[in-house]
């Protein structure tokens, strides 16, 4: 908090917590993303290039991998992570009006893409401990196993795949 640096805060003993997105517990907004724009799996869902479309993305991504696919919560958190950024990456670099959403699933493997109208391509940069920005790119090359650019006539589609243990 700003000018009580080095102060140590008061621990409260209420009951109250604080709100945290949990994939163990069934979120019905994610439902509602669903019903409303359709599912990632089945064909690419375009959604407006605006922040709030982040939230939405990351509820279509909670649904699937946690509900549809049946993968666990922390892998589940980590692909709602990643998703997060490929969209903030795709709402704040690319001016475009709307971008898709996928998401594929095959033995062993899942891949979630977002495509936009730009062909500008993003770079993976160096992350310092302190910085408090671009680390987008960084988070999904530490967490993916694979991810990478696919150009297309108009525009391009970034990706990342992770590998998962098929039940």
């Amino acid at each position: 908090m700003a000018g009580l640096e080095g102060i140590e805060q008061p621990r409260g003993h209420s009951r109250v917590t604080a709100a945290r997105w949990s994939p163990a517990v069934e979120d019905e907004q994610a439902l509602k993303a669903l019903e409303l724009f359709g599912n990632p799996t089945e064909a690419e869902v375009p959604l407006p290039s605006r922040p709030e479309s982040a939230a939405t993305a990351r509820r279509l991504a909670q649904v699937v991998v946690l509900r549809q696919w049946g993968l666990t919560p922390k892998t589940t958190e980590d692909a709602v992570l990643l998703v997060s950024e490929l969209v903030g990456n795709a709402v704040r670099h690319t001016g475009a009006r709307t971008f898709g959403l996928r998401m594929r699933r095959r033995r062993g493997w899942f891949r979630i893409e977002v495509r936009d109208p730009s062909r500008g391509l993003p770079c993976l940069m160096p992350v310092q401990d302190m910085d408090v920005s671009g680390r987008g790119l960084f988070l999904v090359d530490k967490l993916s196993d694979r991810w990478g650019v696919d150009l297309l006539p108009r525009g391009k589609t970034t990706w990342f795949e992770m590998r998962v243990a098929d039940r």
